[in-house]
């Protein structure tokens, strides 16, 4: 088990949902909170994460903090507004899953070559390309490589 490279891992392509960016921005892709719960219970079990909120000023801040081996706890977080879609839940769902991202959880969607123009995943955002390139590069972790 590799947490960082389990926490990273695409997730399926029928999990991923798609809305119209603000602005005339073009589509954006996104997973559900649901998604991200599921995606660290795996990786560390029910018991080994914990997510927390605090209000500050209009911003919901969410911490996530998840038990390394060895380490203990460590806590990431990050805060949303209000959403233009149920207020209020909009902004712990928004905040858990920009907190999430900082531990690697979906960044890849915010990669400009994840999709092409037809929504199509490059092979390295689908989970069996990412597997298949994390087992290609098994064994030159000392190059620091990143796989995006």
């Amino acid at each position: 088990m590799n947490p960082e490279r389990d926490l990273k891992r695409p997730f399926p392509y029928n999990k991923l949902r798609w809305r119209q960016g603000q602005g005339g921005s073009g589509e954006l892709v996104y997973i559900t909170a649901r998604d991200v719960m599921d995606r660290l219970d795996d990786v560390f079990g029910v018991e080994g994460w914990s997510d927390d909120y605090e209000w500050l000023g209009d911003r919901l801040l969410c911490k996530i903090s998840c038990k390394l081996n060895g380490t203990g706890w460590v806590t990431k977080s990050d805060g949303a507004e209000d959403s233009t879609i149920e207020a209020v839940k909009g902004a712990y769902s928004d905040s858990f899953k920009r907190a999430a991202v900082k531990w690697g959880i979906a960044r890849y969607l915010y990669h400009p070559n994840a999709f092409d123009s037809d929504k199509q995943p490059a092979s390295w955002a689908t989970p069996e390309g990412y597997d298949a390139l994390m087992e290609k590069r098994h064994g030159k972790e000392e190059t620091n490589e990143k796989p995006f």
